[in-house]
């Protein structure tokens, strides 16, 4: 008979039924997960890198949220000049008046 025979494995012995208790478990995992962060080490400078890093990324995004408000409004510019330049060359119902009242400054008036 061998170690390995002899040594039962986790959840195998008699009471393998039931279920390990959740303050078991609980203390098991919190003691794990303080030896792993125990061996964790925070570079010196890690605040001032993740900062500049933080403040690099802000800048940017501010950047190209100005660029795209800038190509925007050209666009609409451009687009409310181009359907100003649309417009029909000729007359329309308006300015139907005869070429007198237009010199007058005024539309001509149907008298009674």
């Amino acid at each position: 008979m061998t170690h390995r025979d002899a040594t039962p494995s986790r959840g195998t012995g008699p009471d393998r039924t039931r279920p390990p208790s959740p303050d078991r478990t609980e203390r098991e995992l919190r003691e794990a997960l303080q030896a792993l962060a125990g061996g964790v080490r925070p570079a010196p400078d890690a605040y001032r890198t993740a900062r500049g890093e933080w403040l690099r990324r802000e800048r940017r995004r501010r950047l190209v949220l100005a660029v795209l408000i800038a190509v925007v409004f050209a666009l609409a510019t451009l687009i409310g000049l181009w359907v100003l330049n649309q417009a029909p060359s000729h007359p329309g119902v308006i300015f139907s008046g005869t070429a007198d009242a237009v010199s007058h400054g005024s539309l001509p008036r149907p008298h009674p």
